[in-house]
């Protein structure tokens, strides 16, 4: 049974539910290390049955606010503020003053990062990697993965692919640490100057291994973002495959008015 909203259509009662649920978590009814209440005390609260709370708890969890935690019910959970994600990031002065772009965005948002390195090494390159690095496809690529935290939470994972003539002969990319400014402060220290970033983002829902791995709540929303590294001379020399946890972020992209 719905209730009729703007245009004539019902919004499920299961929706209704979670939304209510959503926004007192917003509000602060609910606060981080609350329990949400049980499944019986929700189902007496708002006279429906447990299948429609069950399908209520679902986009709850979507939401990302809570995590459920086996035998105990669903917490809210104690995440940090969403930080700004700024086309800024990509200044030429942060590499010069040897802050990589994910080291000087936290700074601006006054949080502590930290980077642990899933993976370094060669790999051969996925189709749609291949042909944005203008390689065959199984091409050798050097890959990069890592895990991003913010004030101690893993807020997004990221894989950088470079085309083996590149990166073979810069023996930092192949290193734990890059060195200061990251690995495009490095690209440049050999003569690759970047002209542009191109990005393309899409929303989805995170798969199983996904929010494992940024400790979100199965099926919460990730933003999935590539990033095409663009020299001078035309040549993409970096493709970073990023996942972010979508609750993290907010984006600002500052777009030139003139020709």
């Amino acid at each position: 049974m719905g209730t009729a909203v703007g245009g004539g259509r019902a919004v499920p009662r299961y929706v209704q539910i979670a939304d209510e649920i959503v926004q007192q978590i917003r509000a602060g009814v609910l606060k981080p290390g609350d329990m949400v209440p049980s499944e019986s005390e929700l189902v007496e609260r708002y006279g429906v049955s447990g299948g429609t709370i069950r399908k209520a708890m679902v986009e709850v969890r979507a939401s990302g606010l809570v995590e459920t935690r086996h035998g105990k019910g669903s917490i809210v959970k104690d995440r940090p503020p969403v930080r700004l994600r700024s086309s800024d990031r990509f200044r030429a002065s942060h590499r010069r003053g040897g802050k990589a772009a994910y080291l000087a965005e936290s700074e601006q948002a006054g949080a502590k990062p930290d980077v642990s390195l899933l993976y370094r090494g060669t790999l051969e390159a996925p189709a749609e990697i291949a042909e944005r690095l203008d390689v065959e496809i199984g091409a050798q690529v050097l890959a990069r993965r890592r895990l991003y935290f913010r004030n101690g939470t893993p807020v997004e994972t990221a894989t950088s692919y470079l085309p083996w003539d590149v990166a073979k002969d810069i023996p930092e990319l192949h290193a734990d640490n890059p060195g200061p400014g990251g690995i495009y402060a490095r690209l440049e220290d050999h003569g690759h100057v970047f002209a542009e970033f191109v990005e393309t983002l899409q929303a989805r829902l995170a798969t199983k291994a996904e929010a494992s791995e940024l400790a979100l709540s199965p099926g919460a929303p990730v933003v999935h973002l590539l990033r095409n590294a663009v020299t001078e001379e035309g040549r993409v020399v970096e493709v970073c495959d990023t996942l972010m946890a979508a609750d993290q972020f907010v984006f600002q992209y500052r777009i030139p008015a003139a020709d």
